[in-house]
């Protein structure tokens, strides 16, 4: 059993926030395999006070997701008391605050990471969150802005003072984006300044072995999966075996296919016609990504016009011809987190 402040959780391994990829479908096809939390994606905290529909759509999950979190991303310390009783009220379980995204349209009125380069605007925000709602608050970092500001120690002690349960640091700075190493040095020296906050580490997790050094490497309370749950959702699986000792599971064709199958399924029921197309373009390749021999189905999924045409595609193709197990993990495509 895992604490966020009084919350238990079954396990430490969470579902990351991904922008633009952890809908409620995503997440049908995570929750199955019991993360001890479970992120929908991140929502900007005055879209939400002005009651953009967008915006609590969301935010939609299902009562088998509990425990679930809310993401907040903005830089107003007057919308975070509001927004985060907003997020309580809709029945959440955690409340986290964004200080990581990197993308220019996020960062450039100084929210995700772009609140990196104003550590004492992180505790004000979370001091009023945390004021605000019953539930445990925490905040996701990265290291630093740049190489020349890695701060991530200082904002670990800040937003332990401002009554954060937990701060999850990514191993990368703002500037990097997604490119190169993510650095778990930094994640260890946070680890060693926190004294009651707990550090969740992030970045690279792509697969149980990953996982398993993760925590090995820094000592963290617990682990976030990002990108690495993107087209294999049984990566939760596959750490909690390896954590027990265990060697993770060979997944074939077969279990690809019934795993595409099924999320296509989740899309179809949640999303209009155009949408669903556009979404399973997308999904297909993430569980396509690592496939010897799967190109000719993700062209045909890029070529497809209709859910009919897709749900034609996946019954009939020869999935026998894709070999999962031949070639090692790419890296997947990119998402904001």
């Amino acid at each position: 059993m895992f604490y966020l402040g009084e919350l238990p959780l079954s396990s430490n391994i969470f579902c990351a926030p991904l922008a633009g990829c952890s809908d409620l479908p995503f997440r049908r096809m995570t929750a199955r395999y019991r993360p001890g939390l479970i992120y929908c994606e991140m929502v900007k905290m005055d879209a939400l006070v002005r009651n953009d529909p967008n915006t609590y759509r969301l935010l939609d999950y299902e009562t088998e997701m509990h425990p679930i979190g809310a993401q907040l991303c903005g830089s107003k310390p007057q919308l975070a008391g509001p927004s985060a009783k907003i997020i309580e009220d809709l029945g959440f379980d955690v409340l986290d605050l964004n200080c990581g995204c990197p993308v220019d349209k996020v960062t450039k009125d100084g929210s995700g990471s772009g609140l990196l380069r104003n550590p004492d605007l992180i505790g004000e925000i979370i001091s009023n969150m945390v004021a605000a709602v019953k539930i445990p608050v925490t905040v996701k970092i990265r290291i630093g802005w740049d190489f020349n500001q890695i701060n991530c120690t200082e904002i670990v002690s800040i937003a332990e003072k401002a009554g954060a349960k937990a701060i999850c640091v990514h191993g990368r700075t703002r500037s990097q984006g997604y490119k190169g190493p993510a650095n778990w040095d930094y994640i260890r020296a946070c680890k060693e300044t926190a004294k009651t906050i707990k550090v969740i580490g992030n970045g690279d997790v792509m697969d149980a072995k990953s996982a398993l050094a993760l925590f090995e490497s820094t000592g963290c309370d617990a682990i976030l999966i990002a990108r690495g749950t993107m087209g294999q959702p049984w990566i939760i699986e596959d750490v909690y075996r390896i954590l027990a000792g265990q060697p993770p599971l060979i997944r074939t064709f077969l279990d690809y296919k019934q795993a595409v199958f099924e999320h296509f399924q989740h899309i179809v029921s949640y999303q209009n016609e155009r949408k669903a197309v556009t979404d399973m373009r997308r999904v297909g390749c993430f569980y396509l990504k690592n496939g010897k021999g799967a190109r000719k189905l993700r062209e045909a999924l890029n070529r497809s016009k209709s859910t009919a045409e897709i749900h034609q595609l996946l019954i009939e193709y020869p999935w026998e011809e894709i070999d999962f197990t031949a070639t090692e993990l790419l890296e997947p495509v990119l998402a904001t987190d």
